[in-house]
């Protein structure tokens, strides 16, 4: 019997103490997040596979720390979104005032460009240019 493989993270338990920790100092509490097709947020905020949540009482409902999932109700640019974030893909969590939280390693897998399509007449030979009048 292997009994790391039975020990579960501590990620959410400090995820939640550093939320615990910014609501007790007055800070506004961000999570960093690593976006993939698992994680429901508006793409629209996406930047470089990562968004920024402000996860305090002010800017979201419904908060949800559980020890998988991060689920909240909030709105972006006046539309009430739900949220729902893996803990496996929280990059950290940190005061917006100060900075200071905690960061986590994330194994960022970003999935591929699409090949071209193969049916593009696609040229090896060197470029050429036609004046046309």
């Amino acid at each position: 019997m292997d009994f790391m493989s039975e020990v579960p993270s501590t990620k959410p338990y400090l995820i939640r103490a550093l939320h615990q920790w910014c609501m007790d100092h007055g800070f506004t509490p961000y999570i960093a997040v690593f976006v993939t097709e698992q994680v429901h947020v508006p793409m629209d905020y996406v930047n470089n596979n990562e968004i920024v949540l402000n996860i305090s009482p002010d800017a979201c409902q419904h908060l949800s720390l559980d020890n998988d999932w991060i689920t909240l109700k909030a709105r972006f640019a006046g539309v009430p979104r739900d949220i729902n974030v893996p803990m496996s893909h929280v990059m950290a969590i940190y005061a917006k005032e100060n900075g200071q939280g905690m960061s986590f390693p994330v194994e960022k897998i970003i999935p591929p460009e699409p090949a071209p399509d193969k049916n593009i007449g696609i040229s090896k030979g060197r470029p050429s240019l036609k004046l046309v009048k």
